[in-house]
């Protein structure tokens, strides 16, 4: 089956790889020609693991390609695929859908056979709807469908996702459509991984619920953790007691500095923005927003402290910038809020991240960047584990207290405890939900 990918940002460009992966003749769509040629070269304008192994070997088979011109990627093509940009609207923090209204009225002013028109960017209830309508004013002579088909990739993880999902959601409203998406997942299907089918306004609903109730989990446990410091509890095992009981599990239930990236802060304000246009406010969603901004500023104020109640003149190296490990996303990182308190405090930032580093040195200014912990914490009078990569799991904590002019560690990830810190050297430690020592 021939399948056309309007958009190769995260979601867009590593679903055409896996759908091409699966057999399908795949052709890449954008307007930038700047991320066409770097595809066309075999580069990936994004870092996830193992994408550039998977897209290389997809073109070498023929499987797939990449274009400036979506004309020639929709001939004959059987869905058509909707992966552009919903950001926050400014103001209202609604998703914007200029970007997909934009591509479904190119898709229908393109296409001369039937055709499905998928909806994989995440959109509020009623977009499909729109999509539509806008196709159909378009072209009143084509002959589509249109399906809702969200994504739930993890950034890290994304292509173990894809090839093996919790769940496949796809919305639909015509069996032929129906009958389309069961061949483009089969592969999945063979291998029995869920396909739900629904109407479009459930599916667009799933991703929006999905995201909303992680990012309540996350939230959650970080209110939890602020308790335990004041309670003498450890968050830790309060997680892993939690945890255990089925009906709630153990993801999503680690404390931090709060959560960010591509998907909870745009999603959960847009579930938001929705309920209040219904007139059915999402006030745990709502409460969720609020908390997370908090927590963000409860870390500054954790950060100041083990600076002595100034950030000014002192050194301060950070270990990681990007909103989780295995990305290179900054999107709405918690970095994004806390380092610039310290660079607006008076603090000498010095950052590592191995894969954080190109976006942030235009979003982070003022920050000198190290490609190792030990020269970035040589001097400083704080260092700050801020992103959990595998690189700063096994560090040296007593190379790195020695070095220090005053060896003070803020650990927001949990990954040593007080005992290790205080054994390496470190005379003052702070961590999420457990026993600090100062």
């Amino acid at each position: 089956m021939k399948i056309a990918m309007i958009g190769t940002g995260y979601v867009g460009l590593v679903s055409g790889v896996c759908f091409s992966d699966f057999g399908h003749e795949v052709v890449c769509v954008d307007k930038d020609p700047r991320k066409i040629a770097m595809l066309e070269q075999g580069q990936v304008p994004i870092y996830e693991p193992g994408l550039d192994v998977l897209m290389a070997k997809n073109v070498a088979a023929g499987r797939l390609s990449f274009t400036l011109d979506l004309q020639s990627a929709i001939a004959g093509a059987e869905a058509v695929f909707i992966a552009v940009g919903t950001p926050t609207r400014r103001g209202d923090g609604h998703a914007d859908l200029s970007y997909v209204m934009a591509a479904a009225k190119e898709i229908a002013e393109a296409a001369r056979d039937y055709v499905v028109v998928v909806t994989k960017s995440t959109v509020p209830v009623g977009t499909n709807a729109r999509v539509r309508d806008v196709v159909a004013a378009a072209n009143p002579n084509l002959a589509f469908d249109v399906a809702s088909n969200p994504e739930f990739l993890r950034e890290g993880a994304a292509i173990d996702d894809f090839m093996k999902p919790d769940r496949v959601v796809v919305g639909v409203e015509s069996d032929r459509a129906a009958q389309v998406m069961a061949e483009i997942y089969r592969p999945l299907y063979l291998r029995d991984f869920p396909i739900v089918t629904t109407d479009l306004e459930s599916a667009e609903m799933i991703k929006y619920a999905a995201n909303a109730f992680l990012a309540t989990k996350i939230t959650f446990i970080n209110e939890i953790a602020a308790l335990c410091e004041k309670v003498g509890a450890d968050v830790k095992q309060v997680s892993k007691g939690m945890g255990m009981d089925g009906r709630i599990g153990n993801k999503f239930l680690h404390a931090g500095p709060g959560y960010g990236g591509s998907c909870f802060p745009k999603d959960t304000k847009a579930l938001a923005r929705i309920g209040q246009e219904h007139a059915s406010p999402m006030q745990i969603t709502e409460a969720v927003i609020k908390v997370n901004e908090e927590v963000k500023r409860r870390m500054i104020d954790k950060l100041l402290d083990l600076c002595g109640g100034s950030f000014n003149g002192k050194t301060v190296a950070v270990l990681g910038v990007t909103f989780k490990p295995n990305t290179d996303d900054m999107r709405d990182a918690p970095s994004l809020t806390i380092v610039p308190a310290l660079v607006g405090g008076g603090a000498k930032v010095r950052a590592v991240d191995p894969q954080g580093r190109h976006e942030g040195e235009a979003l982070l200014p003022g920050v000198a960047w190290h490609d190792d912990p030990y020269t970035a914490a040589e001097g400083a009078d704080l260092l700050v584990i801020l992103t959990e990569w595998n690189e700063f799991r096994a560090l040296d904590l007593s190379r790195l207290a020695t070095g220090m002019t005053t060896p003070h560690l803020a650990d927001l990830r949990n990954i040593y405890t007080a005992d290790d810190a205080t054994t390496a050297g470190f005379t003052a430690y702070d961590s999420i939900g457990r026993s600090s020592v100062s």
